[in-house]
């Protein structure tokens, strides 16, 4: 296993489209969805074992999360965990993992990749990051994975390629556009014309060729974390970020960068993805029973003339649903949701108006 590959998984979301599950103090990276034995963020870190030496596995998180990925991830030492004291967005996450990487090892591979997605196909996923990490370890360019869509999605950002290859590459395609979440007409257009694939925000660069990209377009983020390169792997790296923070703006790193740069690429991929953004997501790879029921656990549940309902309750709660068609019904910490499935985009906006009436009790 090559010493210069490193994966900076990012894991400081609260996940409120998944509330009452989710929490701030125990958000869903840390929760174990489908009754595997692992959750999110654990299935995540496995997976690049297969990739990366285990000492080049980062964590950026929020400092609050702390205690959780030790407790989850044990095996990591503390210099592993970069503990962010604000949510920032991922632009100054990744330049905080990418400066500290580099003091490490200047020649470092970086993959970065959010905490909470899901890979069925282990292997696919292995073979695409192997191959974008070749591409970019001799070349300055800026890799993005891109998922072969199947259904016109609006809950997804899209990236457009053209035919103009990486050169090392037969087949990595330069990025022509990024698009955020389209309508339903647009997303459809973007089917037909093949050229268009899911973004997965999943990156692949060299430290020097994200660090390159940092300085020339993000100059004030970039000066902020060069600053503190003496302090990278020292007792005195948590007062640095500390003060690096409160000089950060809030930045997403497709906004800042990827989607200014001339050199993005983006290799289109096929293994199983799914980025668990909704309860929706959560349903589609649940297993449902002959009418499309999702139970998770489906212990103490019992379904009576309803379909296609997504439930997640606590094990020991006896739970009768009659006559529910098409509904999220959710319990936990106290709080019960049902809404209808259709409807799950309102959730976000449900817990804000919970905020507003109950404090952050519930929250």
């Amino acid at each position: 296993m090559n010493k210069n590959n490193y994966a900076l998984i990012m894991a400081g979301g609260v996940g409120s489209r998944f509330w009452p599950v989710s929490r701030t103090e125990h958000p869903k990276q840390f929760i174990d969805f489908f009754g595997v034995g692992k959750t999110l963020i654990q299935s995540t870190y496995d997976r690049f074992l297969n990739i990366c030496p285990p000492e080049n596995i980062f964590i950026v998180t929020n400092e609050i999360y702390v205690d959780l990925i030790k407790a989850q991830l044990p095996n990591l030492n503390t210099n592993q965990i970069l503990a962010e004291p604000m949510m920032r967005n991922t632009a100054p996450c990744i330049a905080y993992g990418a400066m500290k990487i580099t003091e490490i090892n200047e020649d470092a591979v970086i993959v970065v990749a959010p905490s909470d997605h899901t890979i069925a196909n282990q292997s696919e996923f292995v073979r695409a990051i192997e191959q974008s990490i070749q591409a970019a370890q001799n070349i300055d360019c800026l890799i993005t994975l891109g998922i072969k869509p199947n259904r016109p999605d609006t809950g997804y950002g899209y990236i457009q390629y053209n035919e103009e290859l990486l050169s090392s590459d037969q087949s990595i395609y330069k990025v022509k556009i990024f698009t955020e979440k389209p309508n339903l007409e647009l997303a459809q257009s973007f089917i037909q014309s093949g050229d268009f694939l899911w973004n997965a925000g999943i990156f692949i660069w060299s430290a020097k060729a994200i660090n390159k990209a940092f300085e020339k377009y993000l100059p004030d983020m970039f000066e902020i974390f060069n600053q503190g390169k003496t302090f990278y792997n020292t007792s005195s790296e948590k007062e640095f970020i500390g003060n690096a923070y409160l000089q950060c703006t809030n930045l997403s790193i497709d906004f800042g960068i990827m989607e200014k740069a001339d050199n993005v690429y983006v290799l289109p991929s096929e293994f199983g993805w799914s980025d668990l953004g909704t309860w929706a997501s959560i349903y589609e790879m649940a297993e449902k029973d002959y009418v499309g029921n999702a139970v998770i656990p489906s212990k103490q549940v019992m379904m009576f003339d309803s379909s296609n309902c997504m439930v997640n309750v606590p094990e020991n709660k006896l739970v009768i649903l009659q006559n529910l068609h098409n509904y999220i019904v959710v319990e936990s910490n106290n709080t019960l949701l049902i809404c209808p499935r259709d409807e799950e985009q309102n959730v976000k906006n449900i817990v804000a108006e919970v905020k507003v009436k109950f404090g952050s009790k519930f929250i």
